[in-house]
């Protein structure tokens, strides 16, 4: 934290010298223009040349003051972002707030463990995790937290992520650009659907008119100046007309092009400057010397021909703008030109475009998960391997609070699927939540919430927290098993790591035991790894059976001075206390 810190301190007295320096220029900028407008006064007054000199210089003054005023306005812009990336570090390492996107609209009811894993949404893993400031970025990583990478993917990711954990500085700058560029899903869409556009070709017919329009034109406009002869202005009026007539016959085409693209130059600006970020930066690792290598495409940068394209949609929002459309159309089809180019780098870019922006949302992901990284210095990033091997020392869940959560030790080898007993509140959920989540996350390179950790990476399949589906008729029951069978049908194409808390919660005791055994043997005989959470002692005794598989574990409570105590620590065997009773009797319900 105490970085952050230093960091809040260094940029709040950066921002208070640049915004000093920015009202200075401001109020040099407001004197420049008054005193051009009153040495012209004093020209149009007395007729002296010097004064219109003098004009000219201040004119000239104003746009050197101008072009110092627009750089330190985007260091003012970056220097805030910065700020407040280390303010908002601080107030969540203080655990004030989360003040990060949760990320909801990712969530799927149907996917194998997001709503039971709370992968998204308030005080979420996405929320906790999330440091982007993309749409592409936020995709990104909601996907990731969704997919379960290869092996040799994963540990490029850990050897990634492990180079960028140091880059706090770096970090913080790609972030702060991200943050400023303003980008949205529908920017992102509008852009997409730009690139997907792929009507390239304009009628021979109007290239020709292109060319020789303006240049007769100009032949007419130069003729005039040359002989004097005022009927050329006739003929120069006749060639504009004819000029605003052919943009007029070419708009649909035009508007076409430039449909859904408000502000899509200044978006696709910062995406240059993000990829230019990643461009001039030194990397080590495997895969982000392989990203930065794909930012490079007929012998130049991306972020080159990322910013030729800004400045292209900037100069066809000319066509918004009557006086300058009808002058520069009238004279030499300036739009019509822009979207030739335009057209031009579609076809030399269109297949790299989207390559280029998901990378810029790869590196945002990775930074997320590198912020992690940073913030934890004691979580670990798991050994991989590929011999069915799972294993956590000091395993605890990542968002809980540090100084308060209580690891445990879990090892799913020889034994490889555990039934866990426990009385309710004693933790087992958590701990359930806990080894699905470090899955998930060893699952994607990132580091898990233990102090020693060695994986083989599967699928995560889990029913835990289930809800009715009411829009499809659907009771708790039903929709629970629905996601039994979805995790069967997966366990048939290959093994997985299985969570399952108190399931069958629908049925009597009798058949909730008796489903709950078949499930058991069911799944341990299709290879499956994981944990199951059950109030029947029953259940437990079908480890006599598979003595080589299932394993018992619970968690303990203990009544002191008339109190609950959990100590929420896994132990051997079966669960022996009891805590409803107790509680219902202290609380005066029974």
């Amino acid at each position: 934290m105490n970085s952050y810190q230093n960091k809040v301190t260094h940029y709040s007295e950066l921002f208070s010298k640049i915004n000093k320096r920015y009202n200075s220029i401001s109020l040099l900028r407001l004197l420049s223009v008054f005193l051009c407008l009153f040495l012209l006064f004093y020209y149009i007054k007395t007729d002296e040349t010097l004064y219109v000199v003098f004009a000219f210089l201040s004119f000239v003054g104003f746009l050197f003051l101008m072009r110092i005023h627009s750089k330190l306005s985007f260091q003012k812009q970056l220097t805030t972002a910065l700020l407040k990336i280390n303010q908002n570090e601080i107030a969540y390492l203080k655990r004030e707030k989360i003040p990060f996107e949760n990320g909801i609209e990712f969530n799927d009811f149907h996917h194998p463990y997001a709503y039971d894993l709370d992968i998204f949404g308030e005080h979420s893993l996405f929320q906790n995790l999330n440091r982007t400031a993309t749409y592409i970025g936020k995709k990104t990583l909601a996907n990731e937290l969704l997919t379960q990478l290869p092996n040799e993917v994963i540990l490029e990711n850990q050897e990634a992520i492990e180079e960028l954990k140091s880059k706090i500085d770096w970090r913080h700058d790609f972030q702060a650009l991200a943050t400023i560029s303003n980008d949205s899903k529908a920017s992102y869409d509008s852009l997409l659907y730009w690139n997907s556009f792929k009507n390239n070709t304009l009628p021979k017919a109007l290239v020709v008119l292109s060319f020789a329009l303006p240049t007769l034109f100009f032949g007419v406009l130069a003729n005039y100046f040359i002989t004097s002869k005022t009927i050329l202005l006739s003929y120069l009026s006749y060639i504009f007309i004819a000029n605003l007539m052919v943009v007029g016959r070419s708009l649909k085409r035009i508007q076409s092009e430039i449909a859904k693209a408000d502000n899509v130059d200044k978006i696709i600006k910062q995406y240059s400057l993000l990829v230019q970020k990643i461009e001039s930066e030194t990397f080590q690792s495997k895969k982000l010397k392989e990203l930065q290598q794909q930012l490079i495409f007929k012998n130049a940068t991306a972020s080159v021909h990322l910013k030729q394209l800004s400045e292209l949609f900037s100069r066809m929002d000319t066509i918004s703008n009557l006086v300058a459309a009808t002058l520069f159309n009238g004279t030499f089809l300036f739009n019509l030109h822009v979207l030739k180019a335009l057209l031009k780098w579609k076809e030399n870019y269109s297949e790299e475009f989207e390559k280029w922006i998901s990378i810029i949302g790869e590196f945002e992901a990775l930074n997320s998960l590198a912020n992690l990284a940073y913030n934890n210095q004691d979580f670990v990033f798991p050994e991989i391997n590929s011999e069915y091997k799972i294993g956590f020392k000091n395993l605890s869940h990542p968002l809980l609070n540090p100084a308060t959560r209580v690891g445990n030790d879990a090892h799913f080898y020889p034994e490889s699927f555990m039934i866990l007993t426990g009385s309710n509140m004693s933790g087992k959920s958590t701990f359930l939540r806990s080894l699905g989540v470090n899955m998930v996350l060893g699952g994607i390179g990132s580091v898990v919430c233990a102090s020693e950790a060695n994986i083989h990476p599967l699928p995560v399949l889990v029913s835990m927290r289930l809800s009715d589906s009411l829009a499809d008729s659907e009771s708790y029951f039903f929709a629970e098993i629905k996601r039994l069978k979805q995790i069967m049908d997966a366990l048939e194409e290959k093994p997985a790591f299985v969570l399952l808390d108190e399931i069958l919660r629908g049925t009597n005791s009798d058949d909730k035991r008796n489903g709950t055994i078949e499930v058991v043997k069911k799944i341990i005989g299709k290879n499956a790894i994981g944990a199951i959470a059950t109030h029947d002692i029953e259940v437990c005794l079908t480890t006599n059976e598979y003595p080589d598989i299932l394993t018992n574990q619970c968690f303990e409570v203990e009544i002191k001075n008339n109190e609950l105590h959990f100590d929420y620590k896994l132990r051997n065997g079966i669960c022996k206390n009891k805590s409803a009773t107790f509680l219902m009797q202290k609380m005066g319900v029974i």
